[in-house]
């Protein structure tokens, strides 16, 4: 496996316990999202190293850069249709785009002014963005938010077949660390290497909420 992994134990000692953070692995040129399909969806994506055959390009299409937040929503790759667990590498100047032009699901007074603009906001844009509870293995709630994106139209069209660096099928790996939870001993735990992902520019910090780090990580 590609995927670079480490300890979860080494790791969640050094991610931020509260706030707004993007968690991710990432390097100069590319960043790691997480998806879930059936087998029919998943095999083809991972053989051909794009999206095709019965992928659907007419619906939206929700991308997690965070792999605990991945777990949390597939059961570990437990639920129906959701079998198959994607680690997808796409180009990090699309990823910047993404957040660029991502819209909350929801109003943010601050950001949108009125539910207007908001609407309008929504309706002009092809990128969703939701920040929800992130979870911890078992799937504890924490107060530490995870980000999802959701793809439609041409933003999708293109993450499906244009930006596209490397598809992985991580299915195995997650089948063999959820036996480790079921045994109850996180010692022997791994999980991908994840950091906090930076935006490309204060404005879109700004815009997506994000919170700020001090210099051991924790919010300020």
């Amino acid at each position: 496996m590609k995927l670079r992994t480490e300890s979860y134990l080494n790791q969640v000692q050094k991610w931020p316990q509260i706030g707004y953070h993007i968690l991710a692995q990432f390097d100069e040129t590319s960043v790691i999202v997480y998806q879930a399909y059936r087998s029919e969806i998943g095999d083809f994506a991972a053989k051909h190293g794009y999206f095709g055959g019965e992928f659907r390009l007419n619906r939206m299409s929700w991308i997690k850069p965070n792999f605990l937040w991945m777990m949390y929503r597939s059961g570990w790759g437990t639920k129906a249709e959701q079998e198959v667990i994607l680690a997808v590498r796409i180009q990090r100047t699309a990823f910047d785009d993404i957040l660029k032009n991502a819209v909350h699901s929801s109003f943010i007074p601050h950001i949108y002014s009125t539910q207007e603009n908001w609407k309008q906001a929504v309706q002009n844009s092809e990128v969703r963005l939701q920040w929800d509870p992130d979870h911890n293995p078992i799937g504890d709630k924490l107060e530490r938010r995870a980000i999802q994106l959701g793809l439609r139209g041409e933003v999708l069209k293109k993450y499906a077949q244009e930006w596209i660096v490397e598809i992985e099928d991580i299915s195995n790996f997650v089948r063999e660390q959820y036996q480790v939870i079921c045994g109850g001993d996180w010692r022997d735990l791994i999980t991908p290497t994840e950091t906090v992902y930076p935006a490309a520019s204060v404005e879109v910090a700004q815009k997506l909420g994000l919170s700020k780090l001090d210099k051991i990580g924790y919010n300020s």
